[in-house]
């Protein structure tokens, strides 16, 4: 009997820095597609730290969403070294049992022109 050898994809080393001219061609191919709409969010340091903070959590993934005025937006979850979304933590109630409640879950990202836009033409 053969055994299939499987990889198992390290989450937490996804993504890498990119020069600021690479960044630059990345953000203007977009702009010339879309040509309009959102052209960058922000996001804060605390929930990006809350969700980090989970049990198990190795990075982050964003989905592009409509929020409840029809605008782009992000949300954003937790993943675990699978790559499957938290969606729920286990918590310890007063008493001592152990219970389940919804992980975060984030929007409320916040569009802002930036000086990204000066410096590489936008």
């Amino acid at each position: 009997m053969q055994k299939e050898l499987t990889i198992k994809k390290d989450y937490s080393k996804v993504g890498e820095g990119i020069s600021h001219e690479m960044a630059a061609d990345f953000v203007n191919a977009h702009a010339k597609m879309t040509k309009e709409g959102v052209t960058s969010y922000v996001i804060g340091r605390n929930i990006i730290d809350e969700i980090l903070a989970q049990q198990g959590c190795v990075g982050i993934r964003f989905y592009n969403a409509l929020n409840e005025n029809n605008q782009k937006t992000l949300v954003y979850v937790g993943i675990d070294a699978d790559g499957k979304d938290i969606v729920k933590k286990v918590i310890v109630l007063e008493d001592g049992q152990l219970s389940t409640v919804p992980a975060i879950v984030a929007d409320r990202s916040n569009w802002e022109g930036s000086l990204w836009d000066l410096i590489f033409g936008r």
